[in-house]
């Protein structure tokens, strides 16, 4: 009877080193498998390809609206756009006035493989907040648009809802628009048209 227990005492260890073995090798699979999805989720690919059409150097002309309706106020700014990161993040950046001050903006704008969207983040030197939006292109990706929430330091609004849109009208001309969804599905705040220097 003891030696019974004695060998099955010894054969135990055995037993879990050969399945933990077996689990280790499942565990290798499974790894090799999740490794292949995070490469082809990190590889860029035709969504990427669509965005470009945003890439160079641009002039900008830039109209902002106060109210719906009302006469825009205009003015002039530049803009570059190149891909960063290894083509995986297209990175713009703007030269522009705001309330008759000049002011630089970045935005960082990609595509998520995983989740399917387009994604945007824009900062400035004139702001402390960041705008994030996400969403969906259209018509092979020559319209895209996206939702987000945003702050107003000068009205003191929080989680105000946008959207914008990117439009690809040719090689050497895109528009983007802007529109505060407080005020009504359609009402445009900005609108800003990139012509190709």
């Amino acid at each position: 009877m003891k030696q019974n227990v004695y060998e099955n005492e010894t054969t135990a260890p055995d037993r879990l080193r050969a399945e933990g073995r077996a689990d280790r090798g499942q565990s290798n699979a499974d790894q090799q498998e999740m490794m292949k999805k995070m490469e082809a989720a990190a590889t860029p690919g035709p969504a990427h390809k669509a965005l470009d059409a945003l890439v160079g150097n641009w002039k900008a002309e830039v109209k902002c609206w106060m109210e719906p309706g009302s006469a825009p106020n205009v003015s002039q700014g530049t803009a570059k756009a190149k891909w960063t990161l290894n083509g995986h993040f297209l990175e713009q950046e703007f030269h522009g006035e705001m309330m008759g001050k000049p002011f630089t903006g970045r935005t960082l704008m990609g595509y998520d493989n995983t989740k399917q969207t387009f994604n945007t983040v824009w900062v400035s030197d004139m702001q402390t907040s960041m705008f994030t939006s996400e969403g969906k292109g259209e018509n092979g990706n020559k319209v895209i648009t996206l939702e987000g929430k945003a702050a107003c330091a000068a009205t003191g609004r929080k989680d105000v809802p946008m959207k914008t849109v990117f439009r690809v009208i040719s090689p050497d001309k895109h528009v983007f628009e802007m529109y505060d969804g407080s005020r009504g599905e359609n009402a445009k705040t900005m609108e800003i048209i990139y012509t190709r220097q």
